[in-house]
């Protein structure tokens, strides 16, 4: 897999896409090279105003791109519903859980949940749930489906406090980032365990950026007004980071590639932070069984989504 690059990107037509965080960075080169190869793609997006400013410039890069916008605040979950209710596609190919949240001050979504661990795990396992029937059909397909949902390396900075989930015992907020990251991690591995216990052919696979040049970022120091903080991480982004269309191919790899196994955890091949796309090392928490199933006992408790279509 070494020289794989977005050329490598196979065909996409007849395939239905959802990406979340789809108007900037990683999600909008995902969605515009799945477009470019021929899939059917839904922008997710929290901003209605700046999705639709990134559909109007995929289609001017991608002139015959099918692709809709679709109002999606994973950071409340009544938004969460009502995207999923309101998707009109019975069959969906491909979920990209990128949307996320980094290093923010403290705060809670609609819903009272902490907002990294709210935005980045809650709102995409519920999202994920909520598209379960869809993505189960599509598995029945040869091409079978996929649940790709975005880490990061940062989750090595946190394992997930089952008596804390929202950190209300002392909040870090990268400490928290680390958390909601490794959280997707034991989602993928749970996800993943139980897809192939109900005999199901979708594949939940992982996969991180390394260090790409987006504006999450800066969000948290543009946030809480930290002008010294924020020009640090832009000029970062300039420097040390690769671009997102490079940060992007992890997880294109990880929708798109042949033979992407269950579970796997796809990044950048050079020390993890840049360069083609590699199986990536992850820490050993992210695989433990018994903390997959309490963070999935809890999530289904705290969203209220069930994912009874697979059984235990």
């Amino acid at each position: 897999m070494g020289g794989w690059s977005v050329r490598d990107v196979s065909e996409q037509r007849g395939r239905t896409a959802v990406v979340t965080g789809a108007n900037s960075g990683l999600g909008y080169v995902t969605s515009r090279e799945l477009a470019r190869k021929g899939a059917r793609v839904v922008l997710a997006c929290r901003s209605e105003a700046r999705g639709a400013e990134a559909v109007r410039l995929l289609r001017d890069e991608v002139p015959d791109a099918d692709v809709e916008l679709r109002r999606l605040d994973l950071g409340d979950l009544s938004s969460v519903r009502e995207f999923a209710r309101r998707l009109p596609y019975e069959r969906l190919d491909l979920l990209v859980n990128n949307a996320g949240v980094m290093a923010m001050p403290h705060g809670a979504t609609a819903d009272g949940f902490e907002t990294q661990f709210g935005v980045n795990h809650l709102g995409h396992f519920a999202l994920t749930g909520l598209l379960l029937p869809a993505l189960l059909e599509a598995g029945k397909r040869p091409a079978g489906a996929r649940v790709v949902t975005v880490s990061s390396m940062a989750h090595l900075l946190g394992n997930i406090d089952p008596a804390d989930l929202n950190s209300e015992q002392g909040y870090r907020r990268w400490v928290a980032y680390g958390r909601s990251k490794t959280a997707n991690l034991l989602f993928t591995h749970e996800l993943a365990r139980r897809l192939a216990a109900a005999g199901s052919d979708v594949v939940a696979a992982a996969a991180h950026p390394g260090y790409a040049a987006t504006n999450l970022q800066t969000a948290g120091p543009l946030a809480e007004g930290r002008r010294g903080a924020e020009r640090l991480m832009a000029l970062a982004n300039r420097v040390i980071a690769q671009p997102a269309e490079a940060g992007a191919l992890p997880t294109l790899y990880a929708a798109t590639a042949p033979g992407v196994r269950p579970d796997s955890f796809t990044g950048p091949s050079l020390a993890m932070w840049r360069g083609a796309p590699a199986p990536s090392w992850r820490a050993p928490w992210t695989l433990d069984d018994r903390a997959g199933r309490r963070l999935w006992t809890a999530s289904e408790q705290l969203t209220g989504v069930s994912y009874d279509a697979l059984g235990g």
